[in-house]
């Protein structure tokens, strides 16, 4: 089983238009809605990729509540600790010209709930593996993610690290299976510009020596390199198809990739998913399906 671990889940709230106006009235010609966050988001495309995953996390109010139904809608199988206070956020994506989002902050988390997360946690086992995926809430503390791999770093699990600064790098030392930094996170990490494959080969193969087992760096437009847990370097380039919204195509890696490796040991077959279920999600309105998945898969 493939458990995914979301803090702070979304409503999304999708608008597109031809052009954004900043102080003036401006009408959406297409919105939509799906639920949010980068362990859901793991989950769903594992979900239609038939790999067996459960969503951990929170939710909160009655935007909690459609996010439950629309896992449940899904076919994707939760098991969400329910706040007692606040509602998860409402995130806004506009597509105009560019994309523009806009994040909410969400809800507090106190310490009794965080205990039921928990005790819902020792259901990950031996041979499981946890993805821990995102940004995390003011109410909880910096260093959440090492206390989760330190409660299970006597189990024989996989962990999956998809986070920025300090909550990717202070995890390290637990020797992560796979971590996945874009180009701007990895430039934020090192605090240094990037302009070339040489460069993130350099960097990835410096995660890689901090403990990190297979670093996945994606780079938009320009692809993806693998360092892998051998220190060998796979580089491939992207799909062809029109870019519909870049949100959740990292996370549609991520799960390509674990899914990939739940088939084979093969690091270029999995990379090869990874792109193709990355540039599915690109391709979508939300997360991809798996019919695209195949036929982009068949490209690479």
């Amino acid at each position: 089983m493939i458990y995914t671990v979301t803090f702070n889940p979304s409503i999304d709230y999708t608008v597109e238009l031809d052009k954004l106006t900043a102080g003036s009235l401006n009408r959406c010609s297409e919105e939509y809605i799906t639920f949010g966050g980068k362990g859901l988001n793991v989950s769903a495309i594992l979900s239609e990729l038939g790999i067996p995953t459960k969503a951990l996390g929170f939710c909160a109010g009655s935007t909690g509540r459609l996010i439950a139904e629309q896992l449940s809608a899904a076919g994707i199988e939760s098991d969400l600790v329910e706040l007692s206070s606040g509602n998860s956020r409402i995130n806004v994506k506009i597509k105009a010209e560019e994309e523009t989002e806009i994040n909410a902050k969400g809800p507090d988390i106190s310490h009794e709930e965080l205990e039921q997360f928990f005790e819902k946690l020792s259901q990950v086992t031996d041979g499981d593996t946890l993805v821990l995926a995102g940004s995390i809430p003011e109410s909880v503390s910096d260093d959440i993610y090492e206390q989760i791999l330190s409660r299970l770093s006597d189990k024989s699990i996989r962990t999956v690290v998809d986070a920025q600064g300090k909550l990717l790098a202070n995890v390290l030392r637990f020797e992560p299976f796979l971590i996945k930094p874009n180009i701007f996170e990895l430039e934020t990490l090192f605090g240094e510009s990037i302009s070339s494959d040489e460069q993130v080969t350099e960097l990835a193969r410096s995660l890689r020596s901090a403990g990190a087992r297979n670093v996945l760096v994606s780079m938009g437009q320009n692809g993806s390199l693998l360092v892998d847990s051998n220190y060998v370097v796979h580089r491939l380039g992207v799909c062809s198809g029109n870019v519909v919204s870049s949100v959740g195509a990292g996370d549609s890696m991520v799960a390509g990739f674990l899914a990939g490796c739940e088939k084979t040991d093969d690091y270029e077959f999995s990379l090869r998913l990874a792109t193709a279920c990355g540039g599915a999600t690109a391709f979508s309105k939300g997360i991809a399906k798996k019919e695209l998945i195949f036929d982009l898969f068949r490209q690479l």
